[in-house]
């Protein structure tokens, strides 16, 4: 309010500070979407955020295993924490089983857990057994203190996993074991039955009573659009800037993640086909570049694919397993992005992959080969001797169609896509703002000040401000007409960093010279 004056002096009035910052949105928040733990996690179909691996141990319980459903969700974000992640939501789906035999095919519900009865004593599994990845329950040790007041030891084993617990009374069995209610070991619960009738050493494995035959099938297309769809538990995530399907390859999926992702200012990481090959030497399986021309692929600005997949360590036993790239590629560029910035192509030698020991036998490549998918927007992942497995490529699914020359490389369409979020998020004090000049040169004053923070950090092309972006959002670009239609129109260009993606030396040998 106005100072009133009434002697000779110096008056002090405050007034409201007109000038806004724009606050740098961030950039390697992933969504993971996937088949969760099928016993133990929370709640299906909601999005959950996560910091560490622990976390989607406690909310999705962890990695499992199935004959019939692989754990890529799992592995994806525990590959993705390990590479430099930090910030991750997931949305775990619940998977069932059609038999596909018979068209169309028929559903026959949700994995259940298998159970045993010892003797009265009813256990249930927390995870999955079938015949190659069995459970069993050893109960040995009968000691008789009291009148109904046994102890025994009881061992669950399962994988690598073993769960011993010494002395438990068999009459207080659920407190010590867990039951359904509130699970304590973290193989199994138990049930105990009105009469105990276990006297002796025994020990039962688990499995399935019937096990679903080679025609079941656990994956699902329909399973995923209810994620993308609007007003959901994602769609109400405030923001995030990367997805993974791990493993997912299916055309409709993938399409709807990527429409997805266009309109939330998102970028999709995908996986090739399992069986994808670097070259067609190998018999039964199909080389990438046939599979990309086959157009099987859907192409997006907002999406990359990388290549191959990558051998890893199975959690649960231990074996060697295959595992999609996509979880370690997100975790590469969370890394990249905190180290360098946004605006860094995520490949080269320092774009280093851990947790593996490399790739896949058929996704070993010759340079010719690489140069082959690297055309056609196929990220490869290269072993090289003395360094290891790095991410070797920086395209979009769009780098060979002319008409998206611009975002021809992913860093490209990510900048864009991080400057769009830092204003969508940062502007809103625009709204029902008088519409005219004062507005119009506190916007440019508020994004110039954002711009050039970035140009200072090296985020654009160009060695002046002028050169490496423009701010317009004046007369020119806000007609009277869009003054009377309650809209304000801002300008911002920037000159994008591209990856220097091919280096050429030039060697000349000087004929002539003196000797010594």
């Amino acid at each position: 309010m106005p100072v009133t004056t009434s002697y000779p002096g110096i008056y002090i009035e405050e007034v409201l500070s007109t000038s806004h910052s724009i606050t740098p949105a961030p950039t390697s928040i992933t969504a993971f979407i996937g088949y969760s733990h099928p016993y133990k996690t929370r709640t299906f179909g909601q999005a959950a955020q996560l910091f560490s691996f622990a976390d989607y141990e406690r909310y999705f319980g962890g990695f499992f295993k199935n004959a019939w459903l692989t754990d890529h969700l799992g592995q994806a974000v525990s590959q993705f924490f390990l590479n430099g992640g930090s910030n991750a939501w997931v949305v775990g789906l619940q998977a069932s089983y059609r038999d596909t035999s018979v068209t169309p095919a028929v559903g026959h519900g949700v994995l259940t857990p298998a159970t045993v009865n010892i003797g009265g004593l009813v256990f249930t599994a927390r995870e999955p057994t079938d015949d190659t990845l069995p459970m069993t329950i050893t109960i040995n040790n009968l000691q008789k203190t009291v009148v109904d007041n046994d102890t025994a030891d009881i061992i669950v084993v399962y994988g690598t996993q073993v769960d011993t617990m010494r002395r438990v009374l068999i009459t207080d069995i659920e407190a010590k074991v867990g039951n359904v209610a509130q699970p304590r070991s973290p193989l199994v619960t138990v049930a105990q039955g009105a009469t105990v009738t276990y006297t002796a050493a025994d020990q039962t494995p688990l499995a399935y009573a019937t096990a679903p035959n080679a025609n079941w099938q656990t994956f699902n297309p329909a399973d995923f659009g209810p994620v993308f769809a609007a007003d959901e538990s994602l769609d109400k995530v405030p923001i995030f800037n990367l997805m993974v399907l791990a493993g997912i390859t299916d055309n409709t999926v993938l399409s709807e993640a990527l429409a997805y992702c266009e309109r939330k200012h998102a970028f999709v990481i995908m996986d090739p086909p399992r069986d994808a090959a670097a070259d067609d030497r190998t018999p039964g399986l199909s080389a990438m570049g046939a599979i990309w021309d086959s157009g099987v692929i859907p192409t997006s600005t907002n999406g990359a694919i990388y290549f191959p997949y990558l051998r890893s360590t199975d959690p649960i036993d231990g074996s060697l397993s295959e595992s999609p790239p996509s979880g370690f590629v997100a975790g590469v560029i969370a890394r990249e992005d905190t180290n360098r910035g946004v605006w860094k192509a995520p490949a080269g030698l320092e774009a280093l992959i851990r947790g593996t020991p490399g790739v896949v036998e058929r996704g070993r490549m010759t340079d010719m080969r690489h140069g082959t998918l690297n055309e056609r927007g196929v990220n490869c992942i290269r072993q090289f001797a003395g360094v290891g497995s790095v991410v070797f490529g920086a395209r979009t699914l769009v780098s060979e169609n002319p008409a998206f020359e611009q975002f021809r490389y992913a860093n490209v369409r990510r900048m864009a896509l991080f400057l769009e979020q830092s204003l969508l998020n940062s502007l809103g004090w625009v709204v029902f703002e008088s519409n005219d000049f004062p507005l119009w040169t506190s916007i440019r004053t508020t994004i110039d000040a954002f711009m050039l923070g970035l140009f200072h950090q090296g985020a654009f092309q160009g060695e002046t401000p002028s050169q490496a972006f423009k701010v317009l959002c004046d007369h020119t670009t806000t007609t009277q007409d869009d003054v009377n239609q309650g809209r304000v129109n801002i300008v911002v260009g920037f000159a994008p960093l591209k990856p220097a993606e091919f280096v050429i030396i030039k060697i000349a040998q000087l004929a002539g010279q003196p000797e010594g």
